[in-house]
């Protein structure tokens, strides 16, 4: 066996293999970064002549790590509150609906310190939801689960509802459990390189202003029950027409994630309460 000739051979298959993961490397830090072409106005500026603002962005986040959890599964045992008629929302026990039978006033609307109180009193596990979002219009109160202050964005939700007395009439919810976070660390995506991603992208509309940004998780992978969550940066823009806009971009990779809430056919219209 000619040892030499076979390590000339390794030799060269391994700096073949750097050259190529470099390249990939290279290319996805590009495209993440929008490099500027010499000539053309820096991304800074583009933001500008469209009136695309932002104020203080994170800056102190510079590493986080994949997760992995469970698709909790419930059981009437779960719930004892007598006020509450349970059904299951699908026949694997993931996704629950309680209806109150003597609606829940909740103390004021107007304030959203309000439904996280409903939570923490009334819903199996609320203190570990919080508030994500209130559409006052609609009466529906948008929860997802956290761990360290960080949500996962459709994963563990909790959705009430309140009628126009100010009375909560019933509660949809789903969890995760078992949520477990992976030893390596992953470099996080900067902020203002993710908002250089979602103008490059699209996304981001003229005389907008990017109102917050929040590191949380969704999902990189589903499997049956396990999944596995990847850090994600939330984006929430204010139009100019005062509709809000919310984008997700996955912060290890760059990538704008399409998130479609999970709706059942139909479920929007069968809250039955006004």
């Amino acid at each position: 066996m000619d040892w030499n000739r076979t390590k000339s051979i390794f030799i060269f298959v391994f700096l073949i293999l750097n050259i190529f993961l470099y390249s990939l490397y290279v290319n996805r830090y590009n495209e993440a970064k929008d490099i500027e072409v010499p000539g053309e106005k820096t991304i800074e500026a583009r933001l500008k002549d469209d009136n695309i603002t932002y104020g203080s962005l994170p800056n102190n986040i510079e590493f986080a790590s994949y997760m992995t959890a469970q698709v909790h599964k419930f059981t009437t045992d779960e719930f004892s509150n007598s006020n509450q008629q349970i059904a299951f929302r699908d026949n694997t026990n993931t996704k629950v609906r309680a209806i109150f039978l003597k609606p829940v006033k909740l103390r004021n609307v107007s304030d959203d310190a309000s439904f996280t109180d409903f939570a923490v009193a009334n819903v199996n596990e609320g203190a570990s939801y919080a508030l994500w979002k209130v559409d006052r219009e609609e009466r529906i109160a948008i929860f997802f689960q956290k761990t360290n202050n960080r949500m996962f964005y459709y994963n563990g939700s909790l959705k009430i509802k309140w009628n126009t007395n100010n009375e909560v009439t019933m509660y949809e919810q789903t969890m995760i459990d078992n949520i477990e976070e992976m030893e390596q660390q992953e470099t996080v995506i900067p902020p203002l390189q993710i908002i250089q991603t979602l103008y490059a992208k699209g996304p981001l509309k003229p005389d907008s202003r990017i109102t917050q940004m929040k590191l949380g998780y969704s999902t990189l992978v589903k499997l049956t029950r396990t999944q596995v969550l990847v850090p994600t940066w939330e984006v929430r823009v204010k139009l100019s027409d005062g509709e809000t806009e919310e984008y997700f971009v996955n912060a290890v990779e760059g990538k704008v994630i399409e998130i479609q809430e999970d709706k059942q056919e139909g479920e929007e219209e069968d809250w039955g309460v006004e």
